[in-house]
């Protein structure tokens, strides 16, 4: 999976932009995958793993009547988890998931629902949902893969964007 960390943080680089991470059902496996990658410090500032809800509101900035409202496992939750660690480490880039890896459902929500986001400069806001099949193992690794894949599009279509300008 490295090479979809190596691809997103050699894009921060070449952009001179960093990136916060924020996890819940990921459990710290997205900042560990981005840290494997020698000279991820160039661009990496850190992560929140928020795995508990009460995190998510007072560390990350959720909004607590949002979390009431609709539990934690939904796509303005994982939005406003991108948008908190973006602010909260000073950070070009925030990326976030949450979701449940099982066994059992959460929030009234199935085994294997998925929300992942990222929040950039200039207004960049992606939000995926995902419903994804396997293990616990299985989801949690799928979620890491599919993040820094949504990551690296966005970081593709921006340079794209500001190469034509």
């Amino acid at each position: 999976m490295t090479s979809g960390a190596a691809q997103v943080l050699r894009r921060l680089e070449e952009r001179g932009e960093t990136l916060g991470v924020a996890e819940s059902l990921t459990g710290g496996l997205v900042a560990a995958e981005l840290t494997s990658v020698p000279g991820a410090s160039r661009t990496f500032r850190g992560s929140v793993t928020a795995y508990a809800t009460p995190l998510k509101r007072d560390v990350l900035g959720v909004d607590g009547a949002l979390l009431d409202e609709r539990g934690a496992v939904d796509p303005d939750v994982a939005l406003a988890m991108a948008v908190g660690v973006r602010r909260l480490l000073g950070a070009d880039w925030g990326i976030s998931t949450t979701g449940v890896a099982g066994p059992d459902p959460q929030d009234g929500k199935p085994v294997g629902t998925v929300f992942l986001a990222v929040a950039g400069p200039e207004g960049v806001r992606k939000v995926a949902g995902l419903r994804l099949n396997g293990g616990r193992a299985d989801i949690r690794r799928e979620s890491v893969r599919t993040l820094l894949e949504l990551l690296s599009g966005e970081l593709g279509e921006n340079a794209r964007a500001q190469d034509t300008e």
